[in-house]
């Protein structure tokens, strides 16, 4: 990587993380190139560069493009800057996917006819109130007793209370910690009774950024538009971080009787790094499979549609609630209506309705299967079957602290590739790529990397000696650490890699804000500004000890200030109060 690169740079975090640098760079090139030929760049010339974009090509017309943009300029002169180009970009891909997820043809004659009407109605008018109620009601079961929102809940599903109280932002942090406990120190949270347009934005920019840690999509969704309540996007959010906390039991280690569903010639480690939902459809289809059911199910709407699963699956874990009657009922609704009956009995009936079934609603039939799973999976409790997924040394408890940490930064970082286990889905070295690829802008070349699926062992070595190769350009200590290693999944030098990763991108997002303080030197910080810091914060709190090393942290007092044992945890504080370090570095 030359020395003097300087990547594109947005000024908002949460926009600049939805793209790589090659997308940035691509997409810069257009729109100056446009703004070159035309002079300006407004809702007149910019459909044409629009219509060639990925994602939107030989998919919707200019004419339509246009009166997208119309919708947020009315005015057909107005200049057109690079960020809002970005945002509408984004808006406008949305609008795509949510049509072709709704069964409309993306690229023939129909679909373009109906694009606009269809995507604005789905997305800004029609709320699924179904789904709102649901969500609704999870909110009002799990954070009813929370000594701050108590009194505000419960929330009424019919009215618009949700959509005011998530103006704040403390609601979703809340829900984020429900969801994944310990994700947010709930002392960063601002919860005064009245805050201020700056604290408000505070609390968003910390729910965006921890939800993408615990895996949640935050596309085309930054702080004004929770701030504003949008609907749409608050129940898109709020949709994913509980189907997160519904999914979390999904794995071997929370659940190891989930080996059951694998036989002996299955690799642990393919089985290890499975998504929670595919666990959840290959539990679900391992039950039906030994009810007697013909049929396998691949997804959580129109394979579930007519309710047959669902009787065959109760039949098969709770005998004695589901009478013969279920199945032979020959009308979907009412056997809808028995399913709920019966799975009324197990407690799992809050999150959908018989007409939920039958319309084939992916959330909340996805929920409700998820509500099944945790009240009665139905495996084993043989001890011998699990035996391999609950040996843990104290080096395993260590490791697995520090691969939640480092899995939590990768996500929030905004790479393509959601990350289910960091040492497994790093063995191929894509991941790792995407993460270079965001802390170090045009370090990666992508024409020697392969992306996933790779079949070849010798394209994953291939991408991981790569990262090796680039994480000596940035002085990493790399001392006997190969490629190879992290094909092996040799977790200690994984870990030793992430650990400068993360703090490269750290002490990286302090510089920046420290060169755009005022007063600046050109000093960058180090681990001595830092530990300065940290000091000056207990000291000024009321305590004596002092913290001289990152290397172990003696002192309990300081430990329970900071909540953390290493420095890249110690950075996450940072993040929320940057501009209050750089200020006293360069004010000391």
């Amino acid at each position: 990587m030359s020395a003097g690169f300087v990547g594109v740079v947005v000024s908002d975090p949460s926009l600049q993380g939805q793209f790589t640098q090659v997308e940035l760079r691509s997409l810069k090139a257009k729109f100056v190139s446009l703004k070159r030929d035309s002079g300006h760049v407004t809702t007149k010339n910019l459909p044409g560069l629009m219509k060639k974009l990925r994602g939107l090509n030989e998919v919707v017309s200019e004419e339509e493009i246009a009166a997208f943009l119309s919708e947020s300029y009315p005015d057909s002169d107005q200049e057109i800057e690079f960020e809002s180009f970005l945002r509408e970009y984004l808006n406008l891909q949305a609008r795509v996917s949510a049509k072709e997820g709704g069964g409309g043809s993306a690229g023939g004659g129909g679909g373009k006819t109906s694009f606009l009407k269809s995507s604005i109605t789905t997305l800004l008018h029609n709320i699924n109130q179904a789904e709102k109620s649901s969500y609704v009601a999870h909110i009002n079961t799990y954070l009813r007793y929370d000594p701050f929102l108590k009194k505000y809940l419960p929330i009424d599903p019919a009215g618009n209370q949700l959509f005011d109280l998530i103006r704040d932002g403390v609601l979703l942090c809340k829900l984020i910690n429900v969801a994944v406990p310990g994700t947010i120190d709930e002392r960063a949270i601002n919860k005064k009774r009245v805050l201020n347009p700056w604290q408000r934005n505070e609390n968003h920019t910390l729910c965006l950024n921890s939800a993408k840690a615990i895996g949640c999509t935050v596309v085309n969704i930054g702080t004004q538009d929770l701030v504003e309540g949008r609907p749409h996007l608050v129940l898109g959010l709020i949709s994913q971080i509980i189907k997160i906390q519904l999914l979390a039991d999904l794995n071997l280690k929370k659940t190891p009787q989930l080996v059951e569903l694998f036989d002996d010639s299955k690799d642990i480690d393919e089985v290890l790094s499975l998504s929670p939902e595919k666990m959840l459809l290959r539990w679900m289809n391992h039950h039906l499979k030994k009810a007697g059911y013909k049929k396998t199910v691949n997804n959580f709407s129109s394979d579930v549609k007519d309710g047959e699963a669902y009787a065959y699956l109760l039949k098969a874990l709770a005998p004695e609630h589901s009478p013969e009657t279920t199945l032979d009922t020959k009308d979907p609704d009412e056997r809808a209506k028995l399913i709920l009956e019966q799975a009324e009995k197990l407690d799992c009936k809050r999150y959908l309705t018989p007409t939920d079934i039958t319309e084939g609603s992916a959330n909340l039939n996805l929920a409700f299967v998820a509500q099944i799973f945790q009240h009665r999976n139905g495996l084993t409790s043989d001890t011998k079957q699990v035996t391999l997924t609950q040996t843990a040394t104290r080096d395993d408890v260590l490791l697995s602290r520090e691969e939640r940490a480092f899995r939590m930064w990768i996500n929030s970082l905004g790479v393509e590739s959601y990350v289910n286990n960091v040492f497994e889905d790093v063995r191929n070295g894509w991941v790792l790529l995407e993460v270079l690829d965001k802390v170090s802008p045009g370090s990666v070349n992508w024409k020697l990397a392969t992306k996933p699926p790779i079949k070849m062992p010798f394209r994953k070595l291939e991408n991981c000696n790569q990262v090796i190769k680039i994480g000596k350009q940035l002085k990493f200590s790399l001392v006997n650490l190969a490629g190879n290693d992290i094909v092996q999944g040799n977790k200690k030098l994984i870990v030793a890699l992430l650990w400068q990763l993360m703090r490269f991108n750290i002490l990286q997002l302090l510089n920046k804000l420290r060169f755009h303080s005022q007063g600046s030197q050109g000093k960058e910080i180090t681990d001595a500004d830092i530990l300065n810091w940290a000091n000056s914060k207990v000291k000024a709190s009321g305590r004596t000890s002092r913290m001289e090393s990152f290397k172990v942290l003696k002192c309990p007092s300081i430990e329970s200030y900071f909540l953390v044992r290493k420095p890249w945890m110690l950075s996450f504080l940072f993040i929320s109060s940057g501009q209050e370090l750089i200020k006293w570095i360069v004010l000391p």
